[in-house]
């Protein structure tokens, strides 16, 4: 499963199911015109330290992401 910000689409969180927990990744997305490519930015294991996380990379919350489809 995946999320982006609904602004540019450049701010995508991946949730990953690994040993019955799952894992919550966020990642920055270049544009193609700057080589594209992606930077994580980190991996945490709770909702609460994903809020943290983007407080700390980004301009985003969690209600500014959207389910990608």
């Amino acid at each position: 499963m995946e999320w982006r910000c609904g602004c540019c689409g450049r701010w995508r969180v991946t949730v990953e199911l690994v040993r019955g927990r799952h894992r919550y990744r966020l990642v920055h997305r270049y544009p193609d015109r700057f080589g594209g490519g992606k930077n994580v930015l980190g991996e945490v294991g709770t909702v609460a330290e994903l809020t943290d996380l983007l407080h700390r990379h980004t301009p985003l919350d969690l209600a500014d992401l959207r389910e990608a489809g």
